[in-house]
């Protein structure tokens, strides 16, 4: 167990709720009454690592202009005796990667629910002037209500525009790799149609409980990305529907102009798409059973 002080400037640390690679996320307390936060800590080593710290801050600006349902808060952003520390709602402790680890089953029943939500919450942050950049199941919260939020901007950035489009340079490759867009993985200057590729690739871990590609190697899986064709859904669950599938594969086009051209595009076709043949059943057990309150739970680095 990685130890910490009790307190973090006015926040009373209770409990470890995850544990990353770089940053730890506790459940706080305020000194000054009892509402309670979750804390995002860079981990003790890389509290001098001035990238680090650069990417806490970064997340910070970004969500300070956000402000939707469907998009996680942040309170404020302090540091305390030199460890930097960023203050978020208290929301829940399970993503839809840990509620997948039973398989696409459990979570059927509510599919159409939670996919909206998303679609919902990455419209609104695109309209902010932002690309995600890591769209995946892991940074989507989930609450026992079925309720979803968006986190981690870690790496988000403004679309660029006029001749920063066209003279930005290469980017900086990032992202993770079960789920980066052709273009993102070449480096290239990225809008919000990267960030439509990867939620393709969500949606079909989703209906399948298993990602689009897989590779022996890192690079086997980048260049199935660049190169394989798109996988169908139906071939895992024959319970897709045609036309979901074919959303799908439309999200996840090779190239920008093949996939849907906004959020808003995307966010009408699945409203108007139904998900299954049949409809799922209530499961007897519920994923977050898996999950009992105070355990400690650690993201996939």
């Amino acid at each position: 167990m990685v130890k910490v002080r009790d307190f973090l400037g006015p926040y009373r640390l209770t409990r470890l709720i995850r544990l990353g690679s770089t940053c730890q996320v506790w459940e706080a307390i305020r000194d000054d009454g009892q509402k309670r936060y979750a804390l995002k800590v860079l981990r003790p080593e890389q509290r001098g690592n001035k990238e680090e710290i650069a990417f806490l801050k970064h997340e910070y600006d970004i969500a300070t202009s956000l402000n939707h349902k469907n998009i996680i808060k942040i309170v404020e952003y302090k540091t305390d005796a030199e460890t930097p520390f960023m203050v978020m709602e208290l929301f829940s402790e399970i993503n839809l990667k840990q509620a997948l680890r039973r398989g696409p089953d459990p979570i059927a029943y509510k599919l159409s629910h939670i996919v909206e939500q998303g679609c919902e919450a990455l419209y609104y942050f695109h309209s902010k002037g932002y690309v995600h950049c890591d769209i995946k199941p892991d940074n989507f919260l989930l609450s026992k209500d079925f309720e979803v939020k968006l986190i981690d901007f870690t790496i988000s950035r403004k679309v660029k525009t006029g001749l920063g489009k066209l003279f930005g340079g290469k980017n900086k490759v990032e992202g993770t790799r079960s789920y980066m867009s052709p273009e993102q993985i070449r480096g290239e200057t990225l809008d919000q149609r990267s960030d439509i590729y990867s939620m393709g690739c969500m949606l079909f871990e989703l209906c399948t409980g298993k990602a689009p590609f897989t590779g022996n190697t890192p690079n086997d899986l980048l260049s199935r990305h660049l190169s394989a064709s798109i996988p169908s859904a139906l071939v895992t669950n024959d319970n897709v529907t045609p036309e979901f599938n074919n959303l799908i594969k439309k999200l996840m086009g090779k190239k920008p102009e093949e996939r849907p051209q906004t959020m808003w595009d995307v966010l009408k076709l699945v409203r108007a798409t139904p998900i299954f043949k049949r409809p799922p059943r209530i499961p007897d057990v519920s994923i977050f059973d898996d999950f009992p309150t105070g355990g400690r739970m650690e993201n996939p680095t």
